[in-house]
C-alpha cells in the first residue's frame, strides 16, 4: 500500500464562505527565473511556496543568484550573471521549471545538467530539444528525456512553428532568444498561456504578439519588477467545482488570475449550466484579477474540444469529476496532452474513479462520461500527481461514505494547505499521516 500523507473525505457538508487560493504557479516560476535575469532587484509578493516552485527557486540559487525571503511568500531577487553550478540542477517534479530553465541555460557560457525525480525523467523533452537545437543550442537528453546536458553554444534567432500549442515550449524558445543573435519568432497553432510574454514585456523586452506569432528581439538588459502574484485559477478549480456539486454550496474566491488563456474551465462549466459569477477587480503583474462566485448547480453534459483544451489543460481531472455529476454525456477530444503530464491523467483518473464506482470510457485523446453517476466510498491513490489527488478528494465529497486518498502529500506541489482551505469552507476533508508498514 502507498504510504505517506493521505486525505480523509466525507460527504454531506455544504461549502460556504469567502477565501483566496495560493499564488499562480506559472507566474511564480517565471518571477524567480526572470527576476534572476533582470539587471537589479525584483520584489515578489504572494509568491507560491509549493513543491514545484521551490524547486525552481533552489535551481536559481544554485546558479549563484541571491534570493532573500522576508516571509514564505515574499521574495527579493538580486538579478545578475549566473555562476556555474556545483552539481546537477534538481528540478524535482517541476515540468515548467526544467523546460523554462533549459531555454535560459542554453544561453550561458558554462555547461549545466538539468535533472529531477523519476516522475520528471518520464516526461517528454524532445518538444524543447528540437527547437533549441534549431537555434544552435548544444542540448541533449537521455532518450529525449531528463537529465538534460547543456553546453555553451552561440545561439541564432529562429522562426519556429510549434506543432502543438504549448506555453512551456514557447517560453523555452523565447528565453533562449534573449541570448541569441537576431530575432526569434514562435508561431503557435492555437492559444497557449501568455504569462512569459506579459512578464517579459513588463520588464522592457522587445516582444510583439501579432495574431498567432510572437516575436522577440534582444534589446539589452531586462528591468526588475515589483509584483504581486495573483491567485492560481488552476487551484481555484477544486473548491469551485466542489461548490457546484455539493448541494447548498455558495463560495467566493478572491484575487484569482483571470488571464483569458487560462479560463477555459469557466467557459466549459458555464456551458454545463454552472452558476458562476466573475467580477474583474484590477491588474496584478500585467494579469487581470478578480473574484469568482460559484453556487450549487445542476449540470448537463457537453462536448469539449479544439482550442479550449489548451486553455484548461490542467483542469481536466476535476472536469471528469464534474462530468460524473452532470446529466447526459460529456465527451472530451483533442486532449492527448493529458497522457504526458505528471501521469497519464486520462488513464489514472479513469482507473481511480472506477474504484469509486464510476464508469468512464477512455479514447486516445480524451474520454466519454455519461452521468449522473452514483459514487461509493473507497480507497484511492493520488499517484504523486497533485491534480489527481485533489480531484479525487472532491469526488470523495460526492461518495456515500469515508474516502481515503493515498499519496496526497503531492497536493502541496501547487496548493499548500489544500485540505485546510477546503475545510475552512465547510468541506469534511482532513489530512492524516500513514505509518509505513
Amino acid at each position: 500500500m502507498t504510504t505517506g500523507d493521505c486525505f480523509l473525505v466525507r460527504p454531506g457538508q455544504k461549502l460556504a464562505g469567502i477565501t483566496a487560493v495560493p499564488g499562480d504557479k506559472s507566474i511564480s516560476h517565471r518571477a524567480v527565473m526572470f527576476g534572476a535575469l533582470a539587471n537589479g532587484i525584483t520584489r515578489v509578493q504572494g509568491w507560491l511556496a509549493a513543491g514545484d516552485t521551490e524547486a525552481s527557486l533552489a535551481g536559481i540559487r544554485a546558479l549563484g543568484i541571491q534570493v532573500e525571503r522576508y516571509s514564505k511568500n515574499d521574495l527579493t531577487i538580486h538579478g545578475g550573471p549566473f555562476q556555474p553550478p556545483g552539481a546537477r540542477l534538481n528540478l524535482v517534479n517541476a515540468g515548467t521549471g526544467i523546460r523554462l530553465l533549459a531555454g535560459i541555460m542554453c544561453g550561458q557560457p558554462f555547461p549545466s545538467v538539468l535533472d529531477g525525480s523519476e516522475q520528471l525523467r518520464r516526461r517528454p523533452m524532445k518538444r524543447i530539444i528540437t527547437p533549441l537545437r534549431m537555434m544552435g543550442a548544444d542540448i541533449s537528453g537521455v532518450n529525449d528525456r531528463a537529465p538534460l546536458t547543456i553546453r555553451p553554444a552561440d545561439l541564432q534567432g529562429v522562426y519556429y512553428e510549434m506543432p502543438v500549442a504549448s506555453a512551456q515550449v514557447k517560453s523555452a524558445v523565447l528565453l533562449a532568444g534573449l541570448f541569441a543573435k537576431g530575432a526569434t519568432a514562435v508561431v503557435q497553432p492555437g492559444p497557449a498561456r501568455d504569462h512569459t510574454e506579459r512578464m517579459l514585456c513588463a520588464m522592457g523586452a522587445d516582444i510583439v504578439t501579432e495574431g498567432s506569432r510572437v516575436v522577440l528581439t534582444p534589446n539589452g538588459d531586462l528591468k526588475p519588477l515589483n509584483l504581486t502574484v495573483p491567485g492560481d485559477i488552476s487551484s481555484a478549480a477544486f473548491p469551485l467545482v466542489a461548490a457546484l456539486l455539493v448541494p447548498g454550496s455558495d463560495i467566493t474566491l478572491t484575487g484569482v488570475n483571470l488571464n483569458p488563456t487560462r479560463t477555459g474551465l469557466l467557459d466549459v462549466l458555464r456551458r454545463m449550466g454552472a452558476d458562476i459569477t466573475v467580477t474583474e477587480t484590477g491588474l496584478e503583474a500585467g494579469e487581470p484579477v478578480g473574484a469568482i462566485r460559484a453556487r450549487h448547480s445542476m449540470l448537463r453534459g457537453v462536448e469539449v474540444g479544439g482550442s479550449v483544451v489548451v486553455e484548461m489543460i490542467d483542469e481536466f481531472p476535476i472536469l471528469m469529476v464534474a462530468a460524473l455529476a452532470a446529466e447526459g454525456e460529456t465527451m472530451v477530444r483533442d486532449a492527448a496532452e493529458l497522457r504526458v503530464k505528471e501521469t497519464d491523467r486520462i488513464s489514472v483518473m479513469a482507473a481511480e474513479l472506477a474504484k469509486l464506482g464510476a464508469q468512464i470510457t477512455e479514447t486516445p485523446d480524451g474520454f466519454i462520461i455519461r452521468g449522473p453517476q452514483t459514487l461509493k466510498a473507497a480507497t484511492v491513490d493520488g499517484h504523486d500527481d497533485h491534480r489527481i489527488a485533489m480531484s479525487l478528494s472532491v469526488a470523495g465529497l460526492l461518495a456515500d461514505g469515508e474516502t481515503t486518498v493515498l499519496d496526497a502529500k503531492c497536493a502541496g506541489d501547487s496548493f499548500p494547505r489544500f485540505a485546510e482551505t477546503m475545510a475552512g469552507l465547510g468541506a469534511d476533508i482532513s489530512e492524516r499521516a500513514l505509518t509505513p508498514p
